[in-house]
Order: structure tokens, then sequence, then C-alpha cells
């Protein structure tokens, strides 16, 4: 087996194959601010398949979300049914806001993709792989010089990455996913 196929296999159950790396990362973590840039990602066989490479170009962000339901603060304003809603009606993930908030730390950049690398009972840490559109490295890649395009530009926002085109019913088409969308 190559060694990515041992580290795969290892964080199909973090908590149980690493606790104690697993308790002393969180204790980490959780005193860092919620967006911070990382030199080597934690989970370089998910990042690899992600489109991860190690050059110049290529950032990754270490993003935390607090956890729970996407409450908004009670509006006094009338007594119509609208205005008394306290729960915020999101159909986002938790990664795709780690991506958009990531995205606003750096705007110079794009997201290519995230993934999840942590949690407890208060936060999710997800990793989310950015781009420098404008690195020279970047722009003579053909395999990834696509991202540098002015149709690529915000696109974490406009629901383009993977997290979101989850989110929006785009993973499945045709026959039998016609009420999906």
């Amino acid at each position: 087996m190559s060694m990515y196929k041992y580290i795969r296999k290892a964080w199909q159950k973090p908590k149980a194959n690493m606790p104690e790396l697993w308790r002393e990362r969180l204790l980490k973590w959780r005193r860092e601010p919620s967006t911070v840039r990382v030199k080597k990602p934690t989970r370089i066989d998910r990042a690899r398949s992600l489109g991860y490479k190690a050059k110049q170009g290529y950032l990754i962000v270490r993003q935390r979300v607090l956890k729970g339901g996407h409450t908004r603060a009670y509006d006094t304003h009338g007594r119509r049914p609208k205005a008394s809603r306290k729960r915020m009606v999101l159909n986002k993930s938790y990664k795709q806001i780690a991506e958009e908030r990531a995205n606003r730390k750096y705007p110079n950049c794009e997201v290519l993709n995230s993934y999840w690398v942590a949690q407890d009972g208060k936060y999710y840490w997800h990793e989310i792989i950015l781009i420098d559109t404008s690195a020279p490295e970047i722009l003579a890649d053909k395999n990834i010089n696509w991202i540098a395009s002015k149709k690529q530009k915000g696109r974490v926002y406009r629901g383009k990455t993977s997290a979101a085109r989850k989110s929006r019913g785009l993973r499945h088409k045709g026959k039998g996913a016609e009420k999906v969308r």
C-alpha cells in the first residue's frame, strides 16, 4: 500500500487512531484565531486528491466555524410572522460558510476546494485550498490557470465550489433528479 492509503485509513477514525494528537490539536486550535494560514495541509492525502500542489500560488487556510443553527437577531419591527422568525433559513453547509469566510480574508485568491479536518462540541474546522490568481506559477500551469480567468472571479460566493454545488443539488443530473434542485 502507498503512504497516502495509510494516511487515508488513519483519517477514517481520527479520534480513535490518534487520540493524544487529536486532543492536543483541538486544545491548540481552540485558542487560535478563526482563520489561520498553515504551511502544510493537515490531511495531505485529501488535499492532494482535491488538487493541491506544494508550489507557489497554493495556500492552505484552516477555518473555524461555530456549530449550531444559523440564527438571526430578534427583530422587533412589527408583528408580522416574517419579522418574528428566529432561525435564518440557509441551505448552506458549514463547509461552504468556511470557504466564504476564508475567501473574505484572502480577497486576491480563489477557492479551489476544501475538506473537513476536525470538530468538537462547539466548532467545525475545515481546511480550504486557495489559489493566488496573480502568481506567475499559476498562470504558467495549464492545468490550473483556468481559475485565473475573469469568469471564475468570486466563484465561492456564486455557488461554484464543490460544497456549494452539492447544496444546490447539482451532484445528480438526468432522470430521477428532477426534484433535487
